[in-house]
């Protein structure tokens, strides 16, 4: 860093927002689980593997999140 940073003493527009986050028990998914066992083929499990390798995540996991994107968009 070679540039100075001066600091003025210019006022700060800022406010305060209570409880704009949502509690830790509305982050937790609470969703049933039921495992299945499902056959892929090889090309589709090394591209789940690889994408999940990349973004350090879980093959099934992104599998799963995938499966109920597609049912949450779909339109009865």
């Amino acid at each position: 860093m070679k540039k100075k940073i001066l600091y003025t003493n210019e006022p700060i527009n800022a406010r305060v927002i209570e409880n704009f986050l949502p509690s830790p028990d509305d982050l937790i998914f609470k969703e049933k689980k039921t495992k299945v066992t499902l056959t892929l083929s090889e090309k589709s499990l090394k591209f789940f593997k690889s994408a999940a390798k990349k973004h350090n995540a879980s093959y099934q996991g992104m599998i799963r999140r995938l499966i109920d994107y597609y049912v949450v968009n779909q339109r009865t």
